[in-house]
């Protein structure tokens, strides 16, 4: 996992440690820390942003005499990701608590383009809260996508939980409104809405996306990116974030990941925290994202 984002910052700390750095080694140094970096799905925002840190570190007098050199870099491109992927977590179980205790259900609004297991994320996480003990309502609001009923539907059947759908074609802003209906009147916990995978380039899905946000008012908007996509996911969710928003990020198939930039990059670009990442097929294969655990994963440490 991320071998090419742990690639490119090994390789920098060992070219470091090996040599005296003059202006050209420097330049030629960041040059290619920068390209493996590209190659390893980090955003050209955050592509200059650690090469700034490492010039910085090592330009001048930021090294004292007797340090090693490639260690202070390394503290220094940690610190730095560290600040971008630590971005504050909304506590999903105290809100639905808190929304509990109003006698309201919490809803989930998913956004994102097919493919990038967006609805097996709604199934998930309806898995994991389910066994904290709420009741959990699923939503379909994607009546364009053949076999998008169907799918949740069969995910609703394996989890036992109730599922509000209707026919194809229909308003999707409709029968998300028609689910919190329902869970108000049965008293259900949570309420997870799945949406059509859209196109961002789409214009016309895109509004009838900010309708269903209108018209539902969710209390959390969750973007769910594939981290295999690259720059593709980066771009997904610039567009998501502008026309309709969201609160924070899921991160598919992470588990298949070699590059590793995603997660860097679609934090920094969009200022919203990941929560969850996808880890595997199985409902249980959803793990909190751990800013720590990242780091040590691309240093090895």
């Amino acid at each position: 996992m991320f071998e090419k984002l742990k690639k490119a910052l090994s390789s920098l700390k060992a070219a470091i440690a090996e040599r005296e750095l003059g202006d050209k080694e420097l330049e030629d140094l960041l040059y290619r820390f920068s390209l493996e970096l590209l190659e390893g799905d980090v955003a050209q925002e955050v592509v200059d942003e650690l090469s700034l840190i490492v010039k910085e570190r090592l330009k001048g007098e930021r090294v004292k005499r007797g340090e090693d050199a490639s260690k202070v870099v390394e503290e220094a491109l940690k610190d730095e990701i560290r600040r971008i992927v630590s971005i504050p977590k909304p506590d999903l179980l105290k809100e639905i608590e808190r929304k509990r205790r109003e006698g309201e259900p919490y809803s989930i609004l998913f956004l994102g383009v097919n493919g990038t297991g967006k609805t097996t994320t709604l199934a998930k996480l309806a898995y994991m809260l389910k066994r904290k003990g709420y009741s959990v309502l699923l939503t379909c609001s994607d009546t364009y996508r053949a076999g998008a009923i169907e799918q949740l539907a069969e995910h609703a059947k394996r989890l036992s939980l109730k599922m509000i759908s209707q026919r194809y074609g229909a308003d999707p802003a409709a029968v998300a409104r028609d689910a919190i209906t329902y869970a108000k009147k049965h008293d259900v916990d949570v309420v997870l809405i799945d949406t059509a995978g859209r196109m961002q380039t789409s214009r016309n899905l895109m509004d009838e996306m900010k309708k269903i946000v209108r018209v539902v008012r969710p209390d959390l908007k969750i973007f769910v990116g594939d981290a295999l996509t690259g720059n593709d996911a980066i771009y997904q969710a610039r567009a998501f974030l502008e026309q309709a928003g969201f609160d924070c990020v899921i991160l598919t198939k992470v588990d298949a990941d070699v590059r590793g930039g995603s997660a860097l990059s679609i934090a920094f670009t969009t200022k919203r925290p990941i929560i969850f990442v996808g880890t595997g097929q199985g409902y249980e294969d959803l793990e909190p994202f751990d800013a720590n655990r990242y780091i040590e994963q691309l240093f090895g440490s």
